[in-house]
C-alpha cells in the first residue's frame, strides 16, 4: 500500500480525488470513534461512505 496522505491535506480536496485506500482507512477510523465525533465529523463520514458506494 502506498503511503496515505494526511487527513488535513485530504480535507482540502474533493472526496472524488481520494485514493480508495484513503477512503477505506478514514472510513474505518471515523467509524471507530463515531460516538465521540461532532456533527462535522459525522458529515465527513457520510461523504466518505457516499463516495465509497459510488465507486462500487
Amino acid at each position: 500500500m502506498d503511503t496515505l496522505r494526511d487527513f488535513s491535506e485530504l480535507s482540502m480536496m474533493s472526496k472524488t480525488k481520494w485514493k480508495d485506500e484513503e477512503l477505506e482507512y478514514y472510513q474505518q477510523s471515523l467509524s471507530q470513534v463515531l460516538p465521540y465525533i461532532n456533527a462535522e465529523g459525522l458529515s465527513i463520514l457520510h461523504e466518505i461512505n457516499e463516495e465509497l458506494h459510488s465507486r462500487n
